[in-house]
């Protein structure tokens, strides 16, 4: 068996929930091969990051450089992305080094917690960056910020919100989660856009859970860039990484996280 590599580009999470320690655990589920690009490191639990600590620029490209120069992946995923200088380092490496490599965005602007993880300095940056990605997969909250524009409050304003940011930046798809979304109770419905066109409508159960989820983001989009690496499409990859994280927290151990709940991984492949 050849696994297919990974990169994850992101931060760290010192509980394990989120950040690059659950992309790692994603991949390994989704049986690909996972490396890491750090950004920054995080003092952080469920109850919230207490301390940030960015990296340099120039040793965030030099981990990228360490990478290609062995091992090539099949895709890339991006969560925490820190500053922009850090945003611009990342996008120059891939348009000189990684055009055909599919890059996967979990455009990351606050932790669930309400603890700012981009500069405001750097939300254009990020737009820019987003914009020439193969898949993005925001919230709710981080959608209205990628298109500034207001949260929506109900499923016309959900839909109208995916239409603009996919007309607005036409190249990704757009799998806009519904996790957020008040007006559902018993249902999660995401959407997938392109261009402003739905290609496809995921409704999940919305579980009974005791708390809310930790690392649920970085997770998804770990998987989603899993399943693209193994050559599936976008709205298969999709479909398979909103599975692998519903599953992920029917397995969750509510015993684990005081404030949030984290996802259980296991291998699903």
């Amino acid at each position: 068996m050849t696994l297919s590599p990974v990169l994850s580009i992101a931060g760290s999470d010192s509980s394990g929930g989120a950040g690059i320690q659950a992309d790692l655990k994603a991949f390994t589920a989704a049986g690909t091969y996972g490396m890491t690009v750090l950004t920054a490191v995080t003092a952080q639990n469920t109850y919230g990051v207490q301390a940030v600590h960015v990296l340099p620029p120039d040793f965030v490209r030099a981990q990228l450089e360490a990478v290609f120069a062995d091992i090539v992946p099949k895709a890339i995923k991006t969560g925490m992305l820190a500053e922009a200088s850090i945003i611009t380092v990342v996008r120059e490496f891939i348009a000189q080094h990684a055009q055909d490599i599919p890059v996967i965005v979990d455009p990351v602007f606050v932790a669930t917690s309400g603890a700012r993880l981009l500069e405001p300095a750097a939300e254009a940056a990020l737009r820019d960056f987003a914009a020439q990605a193969y898949i993005v997969t925001p919230n709710l909250i981080e959608a209205a910020l990628l298109a500034e524009a207001p949260v929506p409050q109900n499923e016309e304003e959900f839909l109208g919100l995916a239409v603009h940011l996919s007309e607005k930046f036409p190249q990704p798809y757009w799998l806009l989660k519904g996790g957020h979304a008040t007006w559902e109770k018993h249902t999660v419905t995401s959407l997938l856009f392109k261009g402003g066109r739905l290609y496809q409508r995921f409704v999940q159960e919305r579980l009974p859970l005791p708390r809310p989820p930790h690392g649920t983001g970085c997770t998804l989009a770990s998987a989603i860039a899993a399943f693209t690496a193994k050559g599936l499409s976008a709205v298969e990859a999709a479909q398979r990484g909103l599975d692998f994280v519903h599953q992920a927290l029917k397995k969750a151990d509510w015993q684990l996280g005081g404030a949030a709940i984290v996802p259980y991984i296991s291998a699903c492949d």
